[in-house]
Formats: structure tokens, sequence, C-alpha cells
């Protein structure tokens, strides 16, 4: 086995060509992913390779080309939907909702959806209020689709395959501020599992469940506890929907401490979910109440310090846990 140094972006552009090579039902649709390369660049020189029948430019019309997507899914063709920022997919919602993810259930089992849809989330890049929206929380909220975050250069690369073979509509959330990630990767790529959670650390006094571009954060505060004697486990829950609740509450069982860190707003995320969860199943074995970080429930600002202030950040975790283990 070999590795290259490559970045997240580009692991998840060799994800797409190795999909496109391997299955010829697989074609890549979207906002400006042909000739312009996608506006993260992802799709970069995969026009050229794979022919406009493969690596289709659409007009600006998220409901269009979602429906496309589903409607080319239910015809048997394995389609990858690139929506470009998380916020305009709302512009696509009904069909993600109402057709996407409850056609099979309203064909009695007779009209499955395999169709994966990619679009960047996040905030930390200076885009306002307009493109700095976290809401995978929200998607998780809906029965018929299964959500991804990959988080790693392994996710990124591995992820897109699984995806592809679910027989339901996947959503797969990629982070704008780690397209530039870098590292190497072992070759020959293998599949990731997106039925569980990934233990990224190991230790026994506290667990710090996150996903996506909070997990560097969430390492980053690791390492200032560790200079404390706070040796923490973190979950990177990878798949938000359905959630790994297992690997979620033995590592509570082993640490009595929990703190769940998430990028979306506080009131009704991600997060309150996990913390129920963890309240429902494991009450008993906690020693504190559950901490959360989470965004400042305000529209994103613009001006980097204000947009800082607005986001978790490492001292937010480490508080956090402190408090945790008291």
């Amino acid at each position: 086995m070999t590795t290259t140094h490559t970045t997240y972006r580009d692991a998840i552009r060799e994800a797409l060509r190795e999909a496109l090579r391997d299955d010829e039902r697989v074609f890549l649709m979207g906002e400006d992913v042909g000739r312009y390369g996608g506006c993260f660049a992802v799709s970069l020189g995969l026009l050229e390779e794979f022919g406009p029948e493969r690596i289709r430019d659409t007009p600006l019309s998220e409901s269009a080309f979602v429906g496309a997507g589903i409607g080319a899914a239910l015809a048997g063709m394995r389609p990858i939907v690139e929506i470009m920022t998380v916020n305009f997919s709302l512009l696509a919602l009904d069909q993600i909702l109402n057709n996407a993810a409850t056609l099979l259930h309203m064909s009695g089992g007779q009209l499955g959806v395999p169709l994966v849809i990619r679009m960047t989330t996040g905030a930390g890049r200076q885009l306002a209020a307009q493109h700095s929206h976290s809401l995978e929380g929200w998607y998780a909220h809906i029965p018929g689709l299964r959500i991804i975050a990959p988080a790693t250069l392994p996710d990124a690369r591995g992820m897109l395959r699984p995806a592809l073979e679910c027989p339901d509509p996947v959503l797969m959330f990629e982070h704008g501020s780690l397209y530039n990630a870098a590292g190497d990767l072992a070759e020959p790529a293998e599949p990731v599992d997106i039925d569980t959670a990934a233990i990224r650390r190991s230790g026994g006094d506290v667990s710090l469940i996150t996903y996506g571009g909070t997990l560097p954060t969430t390492l980053t505060a690791v390492e200032r506890l560790a200079a404390d004697s706070i040796q923490a486990d973190v979950i990177d829950l990878r798949t938000l929907r359905p959630l790994d609740e297992p690997t979620i509450l033995d590592s509570v069982r082993r640490t009595h401490h929990a703190v769940v860190v998430d990028e979306g707003w506080r009131s009704g995320s991600l997060s309150a979910e996990v913390t129920a969860r963890i309240t429902e199943h494991a009450f008993y074995d906690l020693d504190a109440p559950v901490e959360r970080v989470c965004t400042a429930e305000v529209p994103m600002p613009y001006a980097k310090h204000l947009e800082d202030a607005a986001l978790p950040q490492a001292d937010d975790v480490v508080a956090a846990a402190r408090r945790a283990v008291g």
C-alpha cells in the first residue's frame, strides 16, 4: 500500500473520477460543474476526461436539476447532483423532501431513488448570511434520506462509493473550510462504512461528539485539554441520519461526561437530538449535564472577528469540557 499527498478537494474529485470510470450509469450534474470546473474546483478536469454527456452543466434552477436527478435515478441511472452551497438547496426543498425522500414509501416499495446530492456547507470563509449556513441538521430530520458529512481525507475519498450503492437518496455535506485541508491518503482507497461513527481519539474523561467542519476545531481543543490531563474521546458522527447511537452511548458510558459540538444553531439542532438520546438512554451514566457548543443564534456576520465570535471555537470546546468534568 502506498500513500499520496493530497487535499480534501482532490480526494472528492478522485472519488468522482473513480465512480464515473467504474459505472457508466453514473453522471455528474449541476451549476458550473463542467466547463468552469465547479464553484470550488472539485470537478476541475472531469469534463475534458468524460465529456458533456457525463459532466452536465445545468441552468440556474435547483428545483429543475434536482428533479431531473430524481427522474434519472428512477430510470436506473446513478446521478450525482451538485448544489453549489447548502442555502441554494432550499430552492429544491420540495424535490428533496416531497419527492426524493418519499417516493419509495408512497410507491409501496416499487420506486427507489438511488440519488447522491453533494453540497458545500458551513461558515468561516466570510461569506456572510447568504452562504454560511449549516443546515445538515435540518435534513437529518427527514425520514427517507441518508445524511453524510465527511470530515477527513479518507472519508472524502471513500464515502461516495457506498453512497452511490445506497438504495435511498443520500445528501453529502462537504464543509467549505475543509477543501484545502491536506494530508497523506492511502492508496488504493477503501470504501468507508457510512453506517457507523468513527472514534478519532480515545480518552476516558469526556466524550466530545462532533462532525464535519467542527472536527478540526474539536481536535485542537483535545490537545489543549491533554495539557490539563483531561483525556477525551472524540466521536466523528460521519452519518447524521441514521445516527450511530451505540457508538455515542458506549463512549458516554465510559467517560460519564459529554460535550456535543455542532456548527448548527442550538435551537432544534442536531446537537439537541444527540443530547436527547444521551439523556434518554444513558442518563444514569452521566456525572454532569451534557454540554453543547453551537453557533450563535444570529445570521452569520461578514466581519471576520464577528464571524469568529459566532462560530464554535476551540476555546469554547475546552471551556465546555472543563465544565463537564468539573
